[in-house]
């Protein structure tokens, strides 16, 4: 899969850059970075919310060198929590096209794991770039620019308190009833349990927007829980219609999942639910044919809608900490109860998805409007048929809706989840758009 991208990226960049007079790169070459991002991440099986935030570096880095060469886009200093005044590298004869997506490569390769791996699609890209006719001394400029850039960038990354969380004590799930506690087949360990100590990026702090409480553990089978448990079992599992079934499937973006092969667990290949959206983006501004410089700015700002999301989510869920409908299930139901998706390691409620697929609608509406149409394609290399939406806010709710069918999330999560998230998106537009 990796080389047939790598080709198209190639083909993308020669087509944008032919119909130029001076050679010049299109919204397709971020979605190239974006994509290759996103196979690291599934490389490095990294979590839902820490692939937020590498997305969101990476992104400010390309956008601040827009911001620095084209006074139609302002800097995030001023916008963006503790964001401070970038200094313009003094380079003369770059590309800011190039610059910027050589600086969200530069970002990228050092933030994630495995981000060496990112040097063979640089390379790519400045082979394809000579090619079109770009001269040597264009691309040196360029490249120098970007890792000025960059090595800003990485110091305000390093800055959000991500790096104090490994000194914090290991978390413990607690085993008072009702609490989360890690579910089959892979046991995992809680996943980010203070993702809130992380800076946000426009929220005043990571409970800005704390929802209702959720419906508290019963076992009484009048209580609101105790219906709601009921109402998975029935519906949540593995009694679901062919439509929903391909629904959970399209939206289960868990880079947790196993599968039982024998006597082996083997790891499915699927990409984190902010790199579904971001994939969305990348689709629906090629289709309404949006500049380079506006696609990247449409992405930094999904990208930031993404990460507080998250931030928002994570600090409810390790407050709440409720218990996953599996785990309940099988203890006051039925001991062989099994949801149709596999329980993604963290407590339930809120329902992440539901929270960053409601942010993203907003945030997307904002920039494309409230009937915008698209087909979305991003689950094709993982054998997914597209789906077709009429919305944004049509694909958000059925987002939210895939986590009940799929059996991992009660419907007040994803209730409030969503609730969460269209403010967390309103928030970001009036700061960000």
């Amino acid at each position: 899969m990796k080389k047939i991208f790598l080709s198209l990226f190639v083909i993308a960049l020669i087509s944008s850059c032919q119909t130029e007079k001076t050679p010049e790169l299109g919204n397709r070459e971020i979605t190239g970075v974006i994509a290759e991002m996103t196979e690291v991440m599934i490389h490095d099986v990294t979590n839902p919310p820490l692939a937020a935030r590498f997305f969101t570096y990476a992104c400010l880095a390309g956008y601040e060198v827009v911001a620095q060469n084209d006074k139609a886009y302002r800097s995030m200093q001023g916008v963006l929590n503790g964001y401070p005044a970038m200094e313009k590298p003094n380079v003369s004869g770059h590309s800011t096209h190039l610059s910027a997506v050589l600086a969200m490569l530069k970002t990228a390769q050092k933030m994630q794991p495995s981000g060496k791996r990112l040097e063979k699609l640089e390379k790519q890209l400045l082979d394809s770039c000579r090619t079109v006719g770009f001269s040597d001394e264009v691309i040196e400029q360029s490249a120098t620019y970007a890792l000025e850039v960059s090595k800003q960038m990485l110091k305000y990354a390093k800055a959000d308190q991500y790096n104090r969380i490994s000194n914090y004590p290991r978390y413990t799930p607690s085993e008072k009833a009702g609490s989360w506690y890690p579910t089959p087949p892979g046991y995992f360990a809680p996943v980010e349990p203070y993702f809130n100590t992380v800076r946000p990026f426009t929220l005043d702090s990571a409970a800005q927007f704390k929802p209702a409480p959720p419906a508290a553990y019963s076992t009484d089978k009048s209580s609101s829980f105790y219906r709601m448990l009921l109402q998975n079992q029935k519906e949540g599992g593995n009694s679901l219609t062919e439509e929903h079934r391909q629904i959970a499937a399209f939206w289960d973006c868990n880079p947790f999942a196993l599968e039982n092969n024998g006597h082996m667990m083997v790891g499915l290949k699927k990409i984190s639910p902010g790199a579904h959206w971001l994939g969305i983006t990348g689709i629906a501004c090629t289709k309404a044919k949006k500049s380079f410089a506006e696609s990247l700015k449409i992405y930094t700002a999904v990208a930031i809608g993404l990460t507080d999301g998250f931030i928002c989510c994570w600090d409810e869920k390790y407050r709440s900490n409720r218990v996953r409908p599996e785990t309940a299930i099988r203890k006051l139901i039925d001991p062989d109860w099994k949801p149709f998706l596999q329980t993604p390691p963290f407590p339930e409620y809120l329902s992440g998805h539901s929270t960053i697929s409601a942010a993203s609608e907003v945030i997307l509406t904002h920039y494309f409007g409230d009937h915008f149409e698209y087909t979305d394609t991003v689950e094709e290399p993982y054998g997914l048929k597209a789906r077709t939406f009429h919305s944004f806010r049509e694909a958000a709710t059925e987002a939210g809706l895939s986590r009940f069918y799929g059996g991992i999330h009660f419907m007040d999560a994803i209730d409030q989840g969503r609730a969460q998230g269209l403010k967390v998106g309103k928030w970001v537009v009036k700061k960000v758009g």
